[in-house]
């Protein structure tokens, strides 16, 4: 619930005009108190949604009640600096439909050669995954791991580019930007049970 006011003063800052719509728990009942309190506040749309599921549940949720032709997936641990998205669509060429961004955590990520959160086009966005569930995001990962198949489908398919100098940062514990809680605790165990996931799905795409 703190991440909820700090999220949205980043993205009316750097994204003035953006739609957000925040996915939530239906139980969680101190992140939808601060949801709404935003939404009175906030000079960007603020929506909500609360019906639950996994990171990438929401996030195909979130794609089926929008009508935006870009769309970002991300949660509320972000900082979106100035720039990020003239950057992103600098790399929104004729074929793209994923652009990773950079979320000055991850080294890989850094590197270029990895990307934990994306702008996407409606069309990619629309597409199912690639064994034919809905997309864009497989729902069978806990959590981790969902970003690796989602690149790299991407990749198999063309459609994937990464813009370096579009910075959202991940403000993340192994970065030393947040304590660690509950969710972030946890994250360890999720990781071994979606690179499972992910070995038995990987021959689809590789």
């Amino acid at each position: 619930p703190h991440r909820v006011a700090p999220v949205l003063d980043s993205i009316e800052e750097a994204t003035p005009g953006a739609r957000v719509l925040f996915l939530a728990d239906p139980g969680d009942r101190a992140e939808l108190a601060a949801i709404e309190a935003e939404r009175r506040r906030s000079r960007v749309t603020v929506e909500m949604d609360a019906g639950g599921g996994n990171y990438a549940a929401k996030i195909n949720r979130g794609v089926r009640l929008t009508d935006e032709l870009l769309i970002f997936t991300g949660a509320d641990d972000l900082h979106f600096h100035p720039g990020w998205l003239k950057a992103a669509l600098a790399a929104l060429v004729e074929g793209i439909g994923v652009v990773g961004t950079n979320d000055l955590c991850n080294p890989r990520v850094m590197a270029g050669e990895h990307a934990t959160h994306f702008l996407v086009t409606r069309g990619y966005a629309e597409m199912p995954c690639i064994d034919g569930s809905p997309g864009p995001m497989f729902e069978g990962y806990p959590h981790e791991w969902v970003d690796n198949e989602l690149i790299e489908t991407a990749r198999h398919r063309g459609a994937y580019a990464h813009a370096g100098e579009a910075v959202v940062e991940h403000l993340h514990p192994m970065n030393g930007k947040a304590p660690v809680d509950e969710l972030y605790a946890g994250s360890s165990k999720r990781m071994r049970v979606g690179q499972r996931i992910y070995n038995r799905r990987r021959h689809l795409w590789a």
